[in-house]
């Protein structure tokens, strides 16, 4: 994804992030709802916007290898080798979720993270400092919006910050590979 990076868009979302406001951006998969995902309150909000049950965990967004030792205990060395050969939107369900909001981890301890594709995402998420949740731009059980045209009004008046429509360039639409890694190297391909 080449979109060339908006620093005044960035900026401008960062303010609302650290604020415990709600975002709606491109990623390199899907359009995402976003928060701190280190501020249950803001969490909470997308679970309520999303009509979803906490119980589900949400995907979270950190901007590189250094950035995810902070948020998991252990990486296993499996999940390393994936993040290196990938070459597609990818997100990892690790265990040993740690410094973030308890209603983005799992209750077995997990939780999912993805290193985006995009640069204007891995720039937002590196200036902010802390992960971003990164979930589809729907309510759930309903048909998750590929492009900013298909996204539910609703859901983009449930934004306090919507990022401009021409950053979703480059997005693939679709939404990432999901595979779950044990701490002794076992891997799940939960979703291709």
């Amino acid at each position: 994804m080449n979109t060339e990076i908006d620093l005044e868009e960035i900026n401008a979302a960062i303010e609302v992030l650290k604020d415990g406001g709600i975002i709606l951006y491109p990623t390199d998969t899907v359009w995402g709802l976003g928060c701190d995902a280190t501020n249950e309150d803001a969490v909470r909000r997308i679970y309520e916007i999303k009509q979803r049950s906490d119980s589900k965990s949400l995907i979270t967004l950190v901007s590189d290898a250094d950035m995810l030792g902070k948020y998991v205990k252990i990486i296993p060395e499996t999940a390393i080798n994936l993040i290196e050969v990938n070459d597609k939107p990818m997100t990892i369900i690790y265990p040993g979720a740690m410094n973030l909001a308890s209603n983005v981890i799992a209750e077995d301890g997990t939780v999912g993270i993805r290193i985006p594709m995009s640069e204007w995402c891995v720039e937002l998420v590196k200036r902010f400092r802390k992960p971003i949740v990164s979930t589809s731009a729907n309510i759930s059980g309903e048909e998750t919006p590929a492009f900013y045209d298909e996204i539910p009004i609703e859901i983009i008046e449930s934004a306090d910050w919507v990022a401009d429509p021409y950053l979703e360039e480059g997005a693939t639409g679709e939404p990432s590979q999901i595979i779950k890694v044990g701490l002794r190297g076992e891997i799940a391909v939960l979703r291709q």
